[in-house]
């Protein structure tokens, strides 16, 4: 079967020069394994991590790709709750299952945990024609949802329904900034604001604020600007706060780190949160503590989340209320291409796919 390999990191990230199309033997299913054939699969910034070989050394020769959808072609023996023609999408997280942290629902901080696609291997992710996965790590697309929007929501559409659900606990009434609203999780982000009935400013590009007011955001601002955090303090004042509460911010969604940190905690109000998961502009931020302590602001990490939570994310997109925003779509042939795309950032909005 065809797959997207490389079996050497790449130091000046030409992508092309290591991204390989091989033909490698198609997998046998384990005892609790399900075979599916990928009609898609999108990227995530762990492919680029991977290819440099940092943060982490990743086993070679490696497939990449945590997130894919496709349709089951053949299960293990102790299989029980997928069958064969199941149209599937991956969770990534894969877990002990037996731990404390596993069997209390934080399955995403279980010591043995590793991603799908980023560290494992050789030869075990989610760009090539057929893949496989141990049944707990699949769940079923609902039929409303196509393979495109699946594989697009897989990690991201999961990595934010966690931040503001399962982390910051939003709800009805609550202004929220999201911060880069078009990237894949921004664009989640935004969604998920909104149907729990909160109030959403939304930051990007120039290019991208249109999108971002159509996608559902109630106000769009240029993040790029020096002044972005006074245009948010001026919005929030404007809105107003049931049951005499002072105007501000209530959750800040935060995945860009970088100079951006401390004018985020200052937009906060008393008592409100953060909550961040990544650092793509820089993680090596400077902290007022006094925005902290003295207006008690909670900070939560978060990194990607359960495999209820993902469910709980098609469930809400089966029914109309989530979308994908799907920015491209790349042949594996296209892969370089596709990777330098992201790794650009620019006019990106949404996720990107490839498709054998």
């Amino acid at each position: 079967m065809k797959a997207l390999v490389y079996e050497e990191y790449t130091t000046d990230d030409d992508f092309s020069k290591i991204l390989k199309i091989k033909d490698i033997p198609e997998p046998k299913p384990k005892s609790n394994e399900v075979i599916f054939k990928v009609k898609a699969a999108a990227l995530n910034y762990d492919d680029i991590w991977g290819m440099r070989g940092k943060p982490l050394a990743i086993p070679l020769p490696h497939i990449s790709g945590t997130d894919a959808a496709g349709e089951v072609i053949a299960i293990g023996s102790e299989v029980k709750n997928i069958k064969i023609g199941d149209r599937i999408v991956s969770h990534g997280n894969m877990s002990c299952r037996s731990c404390k942290l596993c069997t209390s629902g934080r399955e995403y901080d279980c010591k043995k945990r590793k991603i799908w696609g980023f560290e494992t291997g050789p030869l075990w992710g989610g760009y090539c024609e057929i893949t496989h996965l141990p049944e707990e790590n699949v769940v079923k697309i609902p039929e409303n949802v196509t393979y495109d929007e699946a594989a697009a929501a897989s990690m991201t559409l999961l990595t934010s329904w966690h931040m503001l659900v399962g982390r910051a606990k939003i709800q009805p009434g609550q202004l929220v900034l999201v911060m880069g609203g078009g990237s894949g999780i921004g664009t989640y982000g935004i969604q998920i604001a909104k149907l729990f009935g909160c109030t959403v400013i939304a930051t990007g590009s120039p290019g991208k604020l249109e999108k971002l007011l159509e996608l559902g955001a109630d106000y769009a601002v240029d993040h790029r600007s020096d002044f972005w955090d006074k245009e948010v303090r001026e919005i929030a004042k404007k809105i107003p706060k049931p049951f005499g509460e002072k105007p501000g911010l209530d959750v800040i969604f935060e995945h860009i780190g970088g100079s951006h940190w401390n004018k985020e905690l200052s937009l906060l109000k008393y008592g409100t949160t953060i909550v961040t998961t990544g650092a793509t502009t820089g993680y090596n931020s400077k902290t007022d503590l006094r925005h902290i302590f003295f207006k008690g602001i909670d900070i939560l990490g978060s990194t990607q989340g359960t495999r209820a939570e993902l469910e709980q994310g098609l469930y809400w997109m089966s029914k109309g209320k989530i979308k994908s925003i799907i920015d491209s779509t790349y042949s594996l042939e296209q892969a370089a291409e596709a990777h330098n795309k992201m790794l650009r950032g620019k006019d990106l909005f949404g996720k990107i796919l490839m498709k054998p």
